[in-house]
Formats: C-alpha cells, structure tokens, sequence
C-alpha cells in the first residue's frame, strides 16, 4: 500500500487536515497537536474500518501500533493535558507578539497564565495547591525564570498606571488580587523606574505626591465618577479626562500606555521588506525600499480606523502573524502572509518603473503620518 492509498483512507474519514511541523510557524507542535485532537473521531472510525485491513496486510507490526495507540483513551488523555497546561501560555504570548499597546497589560497576562497552568496540573494530578507537585515544581521553575527576564521596572510602572487595576470590579474578581500600590515587587520596581526617569530630587518628590493622589483616590481624583471610570473606560481615555491634575504623571501615562510590551512588531518589518526587496526588484535603493516599508506600515494601521477592519476587509494589511491567533478552529487556516498590493502590476509600473535619481518621481512618504 502506498502513501496516497493511506491519505485516501484517511480523507475517507476527516474532513480536516493533518498539519505538519513548520519551523517558521510560531508554536507549531502545540498547533498540530490541537489538530490531532480535534479529528480524533475520524482517526478511530478509520483503524476500525474494513479497509484498514488492506494496511494491516501491508505491515501487520506497524498496523497494530497505530490502532492501539488510536483506540487508547489514556494516550487521548494525555494530549488533553498537554493542551490544557500549554495553551494559557501560547495564549498569553500570541497576545504579547504584536503591536498593540500591551505594556500595561503584561504583568496581568503573566500572573493569569501561571494561575491557569498550575490549575491544569494540579487538575490533573488531583492534588489541592496546598499538596506539592514535582511537574509544577519544573514548569514554575521555567516560567518564573522567563518572566524574570522579561520583567523590567518600566513594566510594573506601566502596570501602576493602569486605573483598572485600582476599580473594586478588578479586585472583586480573584480575592488574590491586590492594586498595584499595596503590591511590594511593584512598588519596588516602580520606584526604580522613577529613580532613573527623574535624577531631581524635588521632581521625584513631585511625582511621588501625583502618584500617592491617583491610587488613594485623593484631592481631584475622589469624585464619584473618576472612580466609577476607573474600571469602564480604557486606560488612556481615563488619563485624559481625568488626569490633568497631575500633568507630570499625566504625560508619563501617555508614553507608557501607548506601547507594545515586547520588539516583535519592528523586528516583523524584515517581512515586509521581504515583499518589497525581491529578485524582480533587487535595484531600488535602500532608502527607496525603507520609504514603500514606512509607506506600508502606516497604511496598515490606517486601515485600523475603517469599520471594514474588523470585517476582514483590511486584513490583507496584517503581515506575518501580527494579531493574535487563538488555537480555535476559525484561526488553524488563516494564511500567514497576505499578497500586498505592492506585487500589482499596476502598482509596481508606478512605484518602480522609474529612475531612482529622479527627484520628481521620489516616493512621498509624508502625506501618510503615523497615528
């Protein structure tokens, strides 16, 4: 029996297909093992069928190793816990892997994702989180070692600045949860934090005041509907109706809660070059190709203000996995890359059919500001 033969049997039986590890796709063992899973059904009902008998006549040894292992509850067992204790951190990392203003959000991500996997260990080896476990022992060692070097004083200033995080709705939520200003390793870092932004003295004292009125609720920030906002209104719209009685904090929250909390997003702009310096256009100048990638970042996040963004309409601007990407079914066959509009014929007759000394036909980059 040959392998077409056997993927015939198999396209019998699954309507999905079996997806195979990809080195440039993020997390591709955990994105294939939730595929596995998820054609369980079908894999079974084809060791079952009569024609698996033609295989079995094919290599009687092997056969009998793949449906054993099909029909074996405890091997679906364990690749329910591989997905259970793995996806909060796939999650949590895809959330953290784009350009989205995200700082203020990573310590929050991070301490619900080690609260989800401890769960799910512990689910498992049905224990209490007072037993101890020598598998979360392991996986908290890593993740607490990560985190580490991740975790950076502008982080839990970000985090600080955050007004949600001082709403009695958050805190209600987990009974662990504590604001930011009682939390100690926040406070430290944050100090740390304004130690180094302000080298005066008294601007550091000035700050320290502004930041004592903000989480105590205190002087222009007690009033009934700064507080009840706190927790409906986003981060920064907060900062800019209610923040102007503390300018120097004020203007601190604006830088801070406009940011990404990791790189990625600029170090994904090598994909976007990829389109636009290629074989067919390996004469452009350098700052000719930085000008179209500039030109294309910003039309993306244009696209952003348009109601047809969030229809899939203006997805075609999303390039190389910058949005979040659950392990739900919706999102297993969205293309990684989508074809710009740079490679049209039309387009590229524009934009590279002329000579690049040529000051009238320069790009012009200026007319698209970034938002």
């Amino acid at each position: 029996m040959n392998h077409g033969m056997r993927l015939v049997m198999f396209n019998e039986h699954c309507n999905l297909k079996l997806l195979s590890v990809a080195p440039t796709r993020f997390a591709s063992t955990i994105v294939m093992i939730k595929r596995f899973r998820q054609i369980k059904n079908g894999l079974q009902q084809m060791v079952i069928s009569p024609k698996w008998d033609d295989y079995k006549e094919d290599d009687h040894i092997k056969a009998r190793t793949v449906k054993e292992k099909l029909l074996d509850e405890l091997f679906w067992d364990d690749i329910d816990y591989i997905l259970s204790f793995t996806e909060p951190i796939y999650e949590m990392i895809r959330k953290a892997d784009t350009d989205r203003p995200s700082l203020h959000l990573v310590y929050e991500w991070w301490d619900n994702m080690i609260d989800r996997v401890k769960k799910a260990i512990y689910r498992k080896e049905r224990k209490g989180f007072h037993q101890g476990s020598s598998f979360w022992d392991a996986v908290y060692k890593v993740l607490i070692s990560r985190w580490t070097k991740s975790n950076t004083p502008l982080n839990c200033l970000a985090h600080s600045l955050n007004p949600m995080y001082y709403s009695e709705q958050w805190l209600e939520e987990d009974t662990n949860r504590v604001a930011p200003h009682k939390d100690l390793e926040v406070t430290k870092e944050r100090k740390t934090c304004f130690l180094r932004y302000f080298a005066n003295e008294d601007d550091r004292r000035k700050v320290n005041i502004e930041f004592a009125s903000f989480s105590m609720c205190m002087n222009e920030f007690d009033s009934s509907e700064v507080i009840k906002d706190r927790f409906l209104l986003p981060p920064i719209t907060w900062w800019a109706v209610h923040g102007a009685s503390a300018p120097t904090l004020q203007a601190i929250a604006f830088k801070l809660l406009g940011q990404p909390c990791s790189s990625s997003c600029c170090e994904r702009n090598w994909s976007t070059y990829n389109f636009v310096h290629s074989l067919r256009r390996n004469k452009i100048t350098p700052q000719r190709a930085e000008n179209l990638v500039f030109v294309h970042t910003n039309l993306r996040l244009l696209s952003r203000r348009s109601p047809s963004y969030n229809e899939g309409v203006s997805q075609m601007w999303i390039v190389g996995g910058d949005e979040f990407d659950s392990l739900e079914v919706t999102n297993l066959g969205r293309l990684e890359f989508a074809n710009l509009s740079l490679d049209e014929p039309e387009l590229e007759a524009v934009l590279f059919d002329v000579d690049d000394d040529d000051e009238d036909d320069e790009i012009k980059v200026n007319d698209v500001e970034v938002n």
